[in-house]
């Protein structure tokens, strides 16, 4: 591995390599990633202050909290009736002439199937980092415009990111971003589990005007390894019935609006 590559890189690539083994040791970790012991040191105190590794004297074992990321294909068949109903409340607030950004994932993935439903939306401009909704939306050509946002393949979500993945992000300004996620906690904000798609979504966030994050309710109180703002950042949540209510009603005092789309979708 070569110790130039981006630091939420790294940590990915760390965190999946503690996985893997009972322990390691900073100065073999330091020695395989090409850099310091010092930076080696930092990445394990960021890892284990989200509880997915335990740092022991001179090295990491894993943590039995740690969270596996799952490939697309297998999240696609799990929750499928609350994806649905989030999908069609979150195409419900789009309208002709606008310019949305969908992040990756299958909840995201659910709304672009929803928005070819919606054959009234005309002159739609839809941004996105995820190439199997690229590829989906495509027979939507011309009433929907495709932008695929460019960068570095991660197979396992069919997602670009950065390097590069985020140049494109930093010269427009959409109307609304749906923004998926692995985690919404009313302390620790919304979370993402692996690091390479944390940043891009940071960067989805700030080019939109209205920042919609939407997730199952399986997802509400949860807390990932990737930070990605806290939930004051944020204008929507669009969840499901199956949330937690009292997070969600934690949430509400945090100021933040929640949708509950088995309440509002058709």
């Amino acid at each position: 591995m070569v110790g130039d590559i981006p630091t939420e890189m790294r940590r990915e690539h760390l965190l999946s390599f503690i996985k893997a083994k009972d322990f390691v040791k900073v100065s073999d970790l330091s020695t395989l990633f090409k850099v310091s012991e010092v930076t080696i040191r930092a990445d394990l105190d960021v890892l284990a202050g989200h509880g997915h590794i335990r740092r022991i004297r001179g090295g990491a074992m894993p943590s039995a909290r740690t969270s596996f990321e799952r490939p697309f294909e297998e999240s696609l068949s799990t929750h499928v009736t609350e994806k649905t109903l989030i999908a069609r409340a979150a195409v419900n607030l789009v309208t002709s002439g606008e310019t949305i950004i969908l992040d990756v994932g299958t909840t995201t993935t659910a709304i672009a199937q929803e928005l070819l439903r919606r054959a009234d939306l005309q002159d739609v401009v839809v941004f996105t980092n995820a190439l199997n909704i690229a590829l989906l939306l495509e027979r939507a050509i011309p009433r929907i415009s495709v932008v695929v946002i460019g960068g570095t393949l991660r197979p396992l979500q069919h997602s670009l990111v950065d390097p590069l993945g985020g140049i494109m992000l930093e010269r427009i300004n959409a109307h609304l971003v749906f923004l998926g996620c692995n985690g919404i906690d009313p302390s620790n904000g919304i979370t993402n589990l692996n690091l390479p798609e944390a940043d891009i979504k940071r960067r989805m966030l700030r080019s939109a005007r209205r920042r919609i994050v939407v997730a199952d309710g399986s997802k509400v109180g949860e807390v990932a390894l990737a930070h990605l703002c806290p939930v004051n950042d944020i204008d929507l949540l669009i969840t499901d019935s199956s949330a937690n209510a009292a997070v969600v009603n934690v949430l509400r005092e945090h100021n933040l609006e929640v949708m509950m789309a088995n309440q509002v979708a058709s």
